[in-house]
């Protein structure tokens, strides 16, 4: 859904954010840490280099490069990464804050320099709406994943919520802030430029229904199971959504 000159810098990006998060997330068998902090040292030899014998890193490398992605961006993200690591609560607000804009805001904005073709004036203007996305997919996902993050990581991230006992206060207040941060990535995308601009929207289109159903969804069963959108919805989504922009109501 991005056109074909932007399509390989997304997957070289979403190529190295995945690395980073299976390494977190998915390697329980091996020592997480050494495997982490050598995946550190192979980016930061690729970004100092320019190449790497990693196909992923070489990969990203060349896009940072390209678009000249501010590597506070790449530092930002790594610091998050890192966090799940060690940390499994998040008692404050700032803490909170701090994960998500690592762990998702960057990768909005990583993506966003794609968008605009390294644009420094369109990247400004956009930036608020696609932190306030990437917060919102970020959030979104927490919610859904709870399950497996509580009993599988051991990891809660929404502070200030007893999730061995969420209850539906709980739940509408996390699902009010994150309707708060899609309203303003939603006004951030009806400025995309026109080769990103619908894949950015059939992203948030998905995540907005996603959404919806955990809303529907009584807290007890969103503790107990993985919400997911059936194929069936996600191409009668598509298909509408396909209308609404060929027919110029995205606004």
């Amino acid at each position: 859904m991005l056109a074909p000159t932007i399509r390989q810098d997304i997957y070289n990006i979403y190529g190295f954010v995945r690395f980073a998060d299976e390494i977190v997330d998915s390697f329980h068998d091996y020592d997480k840490e050494m495997l982490f902090a050598r995946f550190e040292n192979s980016l930061k030899e690729a970004l100092e280099d320019k190449i790497s014998l990693n196909p992923i890193l070489n990969s990203f490398q060349e896009t940072v490069h390209k678009y000249e992605i501010d590597y506070k961006l790449i530092d930002s993200f790594m610091k998050s990464m890192k966090l799940d690591l060690t940390k499994s609560t998040y008692l404050t607000e700032d803490e909170y804050k701090d994960y998500i804009y690592g762990s998702a805001d960057v990768v909005g904005l990583m993506c966003l320099k794609v968008f605009v073709k390294g644009d420094t004036e369109k990247f400004d203007a956009l930036k608020d709406g696609a932190m306030s996305l990437g917060s919102a997919f970020q959030k979104v996902n927490f919610l859904r994943d709870l399950k497996a993050d509580f009993e599988g990581l051991s990891r809660t991230y929404f502070p200030n919520t007893n999730l061995t006992a969420l209850d539906e206060i709980s739940k509408n207040e996390i699902i009010a802030d994150i309707e708060e941060d899609f309203r303003k990535g939603y006004q951030g995308i009806l400025d995309l430029p026109a080769e990103a601009k619908f894949g950015v929207f059939m992203a948030y289109r998905y995540y907005r229904r996603l959404l919806k159903k955990l809303k529907n969804t009584p807290a007890i069963e969103i503790k107990n199971a993985r919400i997911r959108v059936p194929d069936y919805e996600k191409v009668g989504l598509l298909t509408r959504s396909y209308v609404k922009f060929q027919l110029n109501l995205v606004r």
